[in-house]
């Protein structure tokens, strides 16, 4: 008897491909503004704009050339090319990109028939499964490594928003980022993203994310949307720690704590109270509030999902319908101006969609600050793109124009309130 992967890496492997992004990066010199230099050596030092690369993997889930990688590949491209492991090689566009789940959906130009994966069910994955991950790992051509899934559910791994991975020790190196982790049925049960290492190399510790997740961002992008948006329940999650778990009677300190709910929204109107713990969704077990999250974005707008919740010492089940985010979709942004302290940052008013999108919870009021720019004084002073501005003297901040109106007054000093990563700031700026 001889046993080989062969027939699962022929299936599989036709479907996986080559995926270069190039931009072009402009280079400041060190010497642009001083005129002395600009005198002397005139344009010898002057900006400079050259071409940048990455290399990735993708995957091909559809015959009409529907690839799927990392957004991390193909962030800023200004062209993408995917190639295929016998030399064709086309130029694709963007259909869909979004860097919280480090997913991009691409389609390819002038081709159709291609070998395709399918998907499969990551959540029926057990930890000792036999994998194999597919891709072009630091660019030697495309490589297939075998492995078992090691963990699931992996939280706090730290390259993206996504909180929610598969672990495999299938080796996984710089290059395989967007490759197929696939099952011994030749399903796409994960798109492998990240590793965790100390040199650079393998440690026999990659991550991948779950192919449920992935079919979620596909549908959008194949359903003619340019932005995976996820439903809406009106409800922020916390993890449990060891002293809640205790004061609330439990033997171990999992699933999620609701910390806020939105009025109004679903989650109030099914019953859903601040201090409720989730620990369940449609059966599957929920441990801590990441978890919790891709359940959510794998549902529809439209599905009615049952939370498993301990409220007031008792356990019980609570039917949710999700709905689409609410209105406040298109949001105006403005870039403050003047000499203050959060000059040169662009704002918007904090509306639940937009709270949604920054990942922070609903009920928070206040103008969210989107980007700096480079140099600014906003950037010296200390803030950072994703603080959520409460007060300025004060007073409490209901509009952008408001916000506008108390800076173009001035002041001696400035006493402020910020939000930054769930944490309250009050200082006095002079």
């Amino acid at each position: 008897m001889q046993l080989s992967f062969a027939p699962l890496v022929k299936q599989t492997a036709n479907a996986v491909v080559n995926v270069y992004a190039e931009r072009m990066v402009r280079q400041r010199s060190p010497f642009a503004g001083d005129p002395f230099f600009e005198q002397f050596f005139g344009q010898k030092f002057s900006n400079r704009t050259e071409k940048q690369s990455s290399l990735g993997s993708g995957v091909v889930i559809d015959s009409s050339g529907i690839v799927i990688t990392n957004h991390h590949v193909i962030q800023s491209a200004d062209d993408i090319k995917v190639a295929f492991s016998d030399g064709r090689e086309y130029s694709s566009r963007i259909l869909l990109q979004d860097k919280s789940v480090d997913l991009a959906i691409l389609q390819i130009e002038g081709g159709r028939g291609f070998a395709a994966l399918e998907f499969g069910d990551s959540d029926a994955l057990e930890v000792g499964d036999l994998v194999l991950a597919i891709g072009n790992p630091f660019g030697v051509g495309q490589t297939v490594t075998s492995g078992i899934i090691s963990a699931l559910a992996r939280n706090q791994v730290g390259v993206s928003d996504f909180g929610f991975f598969i672990q495999t020790d299938a080796a996984i190196n710089p290059g395989n980022s967007g490759g197929a982790l696939v099952d011994m049925n030749g399903k796409l049960i994960g798109i492998n993203t990240a590793i965790f290492s100390r040199s650079g190399g393998s440690n026999g510790i990659g991550f991948a994310i779950p192919a449920n997740m992935v079919r979620a961002v596909t549908t959008a992008a194949i359903g003619g949307n340019d932005k995976f948006v996820r439903p809406f329940i009106g409800a922020s999650f916390d993890p449990i720690t060891s002293d809640i778990a205790e004061a609330l009677g439990l033997n171990v300190a999992k699933g999620a704590l609701v910390t806020a709910i939105v009025p109004d929204g679903p989650a109030e109107r099914a019953g859903l109270k601040v201090g409720d713990l989730v620990f369940g969704f449609n059966g599957q077990a929920v441990e801590h509030p990441d978890a919790l999250g891709y359940r959510l974005s794998t549902s529809l707008v439209g599905d009615i999902i049952e939370l498993s919740i301990r409220t007031r010492g008792e356990n019980k089940g609570l039917k949710i319908k999700l709905e689409a985010p609410p209105a406040g979709g298109v949001f105006n942004t403005s870039i403050l101006e003047g000499n203050n302290p959060f000059a040169g940052a662009e704002v918007a008013l904090l509306t639940p969609f937009l709270a949604n999108e920054m990942k922070i919870p609903s009920n928070i009021k206040g103008i969210a600050i989107l980007k700096i720019e480079r140099g600014a004084l906003a950037g010296r002073y200390g803030f950072r793109a994703g603080d959520i501005i409460t007060s300025v003297s004060n007073r409490e901040l209901e509009s952008v124009a408001q916000l506008e109106e108390i800076l173009s007054a001035g002041a001696s000093f400035w006493r402020l309130e910020i939000i930054r990563n769930g944490q309250r700031i009050r200082q006095v700026l002079r």
